[in-house]
């Protein structure tokens, strides 16, 4: 069973966590947390009743999985060393952005596990609504890596390298952007004395229409309508701000070209 597999973390940032406190409520076994930062990595092992270290050569050698949950500048200089004297366990990375052929020629045995979320440590996940992607170098630990993932979520799915770029690519977008307009808008609105909470349903009925209709079908405002006059006023209204004016202008070409 896979509960029964020894877990350790390897991170103890955003990502790290969470799947360490999922895991803790699910039985699986982890059983050590790594990570440069002593303060993190206590206070994550201390959540989950387990030891930490914070130097690579004191990792444990006998977990039967080392899920590596660090940013991806870090995670090509760790792995050779982590790999070392661990040669028989599976070895996974949780990095959308990251090919599985970071661990070729270093770990036998090894693949990824992506959770598609965005994660704060301050904010809870509901699991069950995240999408799991997974790959590795065998079938048997591809199994390994869905049975893992299904003890926090019912939406599990194998991808490869190249789709896990894309998806990744399309997060960015659907996420990272979207979070930036969020920003750009707060921003229009303070400078003009307006809150920005006054956004939040429009914003909120935007995000559930996506769950019903496809985003082109869901677009409105006066691009797609090609409301030419709204549009040049508020391209005019932008005129002290050439770089938000310019992001106005480029998007909304292109919804006029999809």
């Amino acid at each position: 069973m896979v509960t029964n597999k020894r877990i350790a973390l390897i991170g103890a940032g955003n990502v790290a966590t969470h799947l360490g406190k999922a895991w803790q409520q699910t039985g699986c076994k982890v059983v050590q947390v790594y990570s440069r930062t002593e303060q993190s990595a206590s206070e994550l092992a201390a959540y989950l009743g387990v030891p930490f270290v914070t130097s690579l050569d004191d990792v444990c050698t006998d977990a039967d999985i080392y899920v590596v949950a660090v940013k991806d500048a870090v995670l090509q200089e760790l792995i050779p060393v982590l790999v070392k004297g661990r040669e028989e366990a599976l070895f996974v990375h949780t990095a959308g952005s990251m090919p599985m052929a970071v661990w070729q020629g270093l770990a036998l045995r090894h693949g990824v596990f992506y959770p598609m979320q965005t994660f704060s440590k301050g904010r809870s996940v509901d699991f069950d609504s995240v999408s799991f992607f997974v790959e590795a170098n065998n079938q048997i630990d591809t199994e390994t890596l869905k049975s893992l993932a299904k003890t926090l979520s019912p939406k599990v799915y194998e991808a490869t390298s190249e789709q896990r770029m894309y998806l990744h690519m399309a997060a960015v977008f659907a996420c990272n952007f979207t979070n930036h307009m969020y920003a750009l808008s707060a921003h229009m609105l303070k400078k003009h004395g307006l809150p920005f909470e006054s956004m939040l349903p429009l914003i909120d009925e935007t995000a559930r229409k996506v769950h019903e209709l496809q985003p082109l079908e869901a677009q409105t405002g006066p691009a797609v309508r090609r409301d030419v006059n709204v549009m040049n006023k508020h391209l005019e209204m932008l005129v002290e701000e050439p770089k938000i004016r310019n992001i106005y202008k480029i998007i909304s070409d292109n919804i006029q070209d999809l």
